[in-house]
């Protein structure tokens, strides 16, 4: 029998996402859930394999009897997984994972649900199903009853309820069994099912399907590169919690940036810098309804400031207390702990925090296809949050990288505070309120010279990373994509250069050469090389960039999915996954790079 133990570790990003926009989960290759969160994105690991590959991890697995393969692939189009396991006969079952998601009832139903479905698809191969849920950060085992058709496991801080048409004491015990016939599996909260096991599984199955097709199809996506395009987005979309319109910056917690680095941090709250990108990159394929979402939650946090210091991330419910605690008796994974619930970051002063504001709720204010065009109204609470970036643009801060014992006058942060002031001034032209689009683009502009000024070095022949510096750093790459600079300006084509130079490794990019709180980088930061991407394209070097679009193509997973960090060496995914930075650098890559619909049509 190949037991867990004779299975290779449940450490592996070569997983895939699945979800409903109030929680998710992530399945290995051999059909193992290893990790899921509950009841929402930043909640308990009930399974927590992926940090803690030891026996006492948490996981979810079907073992078949003296295993041979696997195939695993996403249904077309949807957010549905098939994972196919097949021992050294040639026989085989099939698992189909997903959440439930669909409109009913005149909403969208999205439950607190994972269902996996079991079927032979050869042979009559033996199996043995084994559901070991851990609560309170793996801390606990649960208590465990029985009812006629479900399992409970409990806890005092949650229950969630196993119902199945499969044997409950082969399950309870993880007997070895004949997988003769289908099986459904429904885990989610303690509540009793309103029709059978398997109507319920079928009918969830669906209308799940039906409602990501028509997502889907409804993508204004590029001509190259489309399947690669819409699994970036169905992924963004996955990392929205609907419930607020919060969107989180990747689904898990403390995977590495690389190996045995301590670079572990907790990545399952909302960034606005992340989720602005995310916006970006879904607009551009006509998906507005993201945009909608965040902009409910965006309202609320500017609300809560007052005029005042925002935050660079919050909780998906708006909590203010983020505090970083490690939890000692998770390995981490591979062993490479430590383990980190909560961020630290939600401490930090970030001003590039108002430009991303502006940013995100910018299209809100031209678009009328939006079932609330943003108005007068919020526009003059999006001036407050112009105010804060006039007056914070030339402070010290800790940067988009959220350096943790350094301050500067950092060049990224200057240039978002500028990207708030002019998108404030095209809104008041568009409301036709002349002296207040005078006014924020005269403040635009004196924001611009300060940065063409000061940013500049002329020792590296290009724009530094901060104020009267010398080190680089990608992010610079963006003052192209904001509109700050022709990308033909000369110093920005330096710019290029000069990254490219002392960044690269190969097709890959680092974030930055000067050493931080841990050394200096070792892993490719993903987002940096997409930024590098849209660049050279911007400057009229679009071969060069397909080049280095089709090496980061290449460095997926095998269902197509990034996690934050790539290593130059050994070309393996690092850090937090999925990493929404990663999958909008997908998608701007492929709009930007793809050929036009009418070469072909």
């Amino acid at each position: 029998m190949s037991t867990r133990a004779e299975l290779p570790s449940t450490s592996s990003l070569e997983v895939g996402a699945i979800g409903n926009c109030a929680y998710s989960a992530l399945v290995d290759r051999y059909a193992r859930v290893v990790w899921c969160c509950l009841p929402r994105f930043d909640g308990d690991p009930v399974f927590n394999a992926l940090v803690d590959p030891s026996p006492d991890g948490a996981l979810w697995s079907f073992e078949l009897e003296d295993f041979a393969r696997s195939e695993q692939f996403y249904e077309p189009n949807t957010a549905i997984l098939h994972t196919r396991l097949f021992d050294s006969r040639g026989q085989g079952v099939e698992v189909v994972d997903f959440a439930p998601r669909f409109f009913s009832r005149n909403r969208m139903f999205r439950p607190l649900t994972l269902v996996r479905r079991v079927k032979p698809i050869a042979g009559a191969p033996r199996l043995r199903v084994v559901v070991r849920p851990r609560f309170d950060l793996g801390a606990t085992q649960p208590t465990i009853t029985q009812g006629s058709h479900h399992i409970r496991y409990c806890s005092p801080s949650q229950t969630l309820r196993l119902t199945t048409n499969a044997p409950l004491s082969y399950i309870l015990n993880e007997t070895v069994f004949v997988a003769d016939r289908p099986m459904d599996f429904i885990l989610g909260p303690d509540e009793t099912l309103m029709e059978g096991i398997r109507e319920v599984a079928r009918s969830f199955e669906q209308d799940t399907a039906s409602y990501w097709r028509t997502w889907s199809s409804r993508l204004h996506i590029p001509l190259e590169w489309q399947e690669a395009t819409i699994r970036a987005a169905i992924t963004l979309k996955l990392s929205l919690f609907e419930d607020t319109g919060a969107i989180v910056a990747a689904m898990t917690t403390s995977i590495p940036e690389a190996p045995h680095s301590q670079r572990n941090w907790d990545y399952r709250f909302c960034w606005l810098r992340d989720a602005f990108f995310v916006v970006r990159a879904l607009n551009s394929l006509s998906e507005i309804g993201t945009m909608e979402d965040y902009l409910r939650w965006l309202g609320n946090v500017v609300s809560q400031a007052a005029g005042g210091h925002i935050k660079p991330l919050y909780g998906i419910g708006l909590e203010l207390d983020l505090t970083e605690n490690i939890v000692s008796h998770l390995p981490g994974y591979r062993g490479m702990g430590p383990v980190r619930v909560g961020n630290q970051a939600h401490e930090h002063f970030q001003h590039d925090v108002y430009g991303n504001i502006v940013l995100g709720a910018a299209q809100a204010f031209h678009d009328r296809r939006l079932l609330r065009p943003a108005g007068l109204a919020e526009f003059e609470q999006l001036e407050l949050v112009g105010e804060q970036a006039w007056r914070v643009y030339d402070s010290p801060d800790a940067g988009m990288w959220e350096l943790r014992t350094r301050a500067r006058v950092h060049t990224s942060s200057a240039l978002m505070s500028w990207a708030a002031c002019d998108r404030l001034g095209k809104i008041a032209a568009r409301f036709g309120v002349t002296e207040r689009a005078r006014f924020w683009h005269d403040r635009a502009g004196i924001i611009r010279e300060r940065i063409l000024r000061e940013a500049w070095s002329d020792e590296r022949k290009a724009f530094a990373e901060s104020f009267g510096g010398r080190d680089l750093d990608a992010s610079a790459l963006l003052m192209a994509e904001v509109g700050f600079i022709d990308p033909r300006d000369p110093r920005f084509v330096a710019t290029v250069d000069a990254l490219e130079h002392s960044l690269c490794d190969g097709p890959y990019m680092r974030r930055y050469e000067a050493p931080d709180d841990f050394g200096k980088p070792e892993t490719a930061f993903n987002i940096c090389t997409f930024w590098r991407i849209d660049a050279l394209a911007r400057i009229g070097r679009k071969e060069q960039a397909r080049e280095i679009f089709e090496a980061m193509l290449a460095a997926r997973n095998h269902l197509g999915l990034l996690s934050e960090d790539t290593h130059p060496v050994t070309r393996e995914m690092w850090g937090n996954f999925p990493q929404t930075y990663s999958m909008v650098g997908l998608i701007n890559g492929a709009v930007r790079l793809s050929v036009p619909w009418d070469t072909q049509i």
